[in-house]
């Protein structure tokens, strides 16, 4: 009987992956910035040959939280659910890039404690843009949606945001441009081993 080697032994088939896994919260009001940075920092690390995914808050709740409304027990529970998907990318050698709100500061110590336990990497950033700017971006149009009465339970509007009070990292995205944000980030990756 012959044997042929694992495809992955053959040179043609390597590839210069980075493997060491970490998740990055991007944490911070509607509009602040959260998406936009995770998607340069992103491009930036798969150059680099990281494994990365991004863990977009909106794509999480249509197809892994749907039916979850915003009620304080279901943002909990959307956010346990993605911090369990980005600490199995973590542990499994995957930048996982997670800019989702997460307004509760329990919700956000459950998701580091969850990574402590499995000793997967993780940091939390905190895009501390005012309201009073996201509300000129409004992105999405919910600022305007609200303003109008059309909607309620606008995070840091109408409904509570509790900052956190010892992130990893704080960037203010309305004083420097995207890509400087998301180099600070990089930086900070660099800084403990990650990128």
């Amino acid at each position: 009987m012959t044997t042929t080697p694992f495809p992955e032994t053959a040179p043609e088939n390597k590839e210069n992956h980075v493997t060491t896994g970490a998740t990055v919260w991007l944490t911070g009001l509607p509009s602040a910035g959260k998406t936009t940075i995770a998607y340069e920092l992103a491009d930036r690390l798969r150059e680099e040959g990281h494994r990365v995914e991004v863990l977009d808050g909106d794509e999480i709740r249509e197809f892994i939280s749907a039916g979850l409304g915003f009620s304080r027990e279901d943002r909990h529970t959307n956010v346990q659910r993605i911090g369990f998907l980005a600490d199995l990318l973590a542990r499994n050698g995957v930048k996982a890039l997670v800019p989702v709100i997460a307004p509760y500061a329990d919700s956000r110590e459950a998701v580091r404690k969850r990574h402590q336990e499995s000793g997967a990497a993780y940091l939390e950033i905190h895009v501390a843009t005012p309201v009073e700017v996201c509300s000129v971006r409004d992105v999405k149009g919910l600022y305007a949606k609200q303003a109008a009465g059309e909607l309620s339970g606008l995070t840091g509007v109408d409904d509570p945001y509790e900052e956190p009070e010892s992130p990893d990292l704080r960037i203010e995205s309305q004083n420097q441009t995207v890509g400087e944000s998301a180099a600070a980030v990089y930086a900070l990756l660099s800084e403990r081993g990650l990128a």
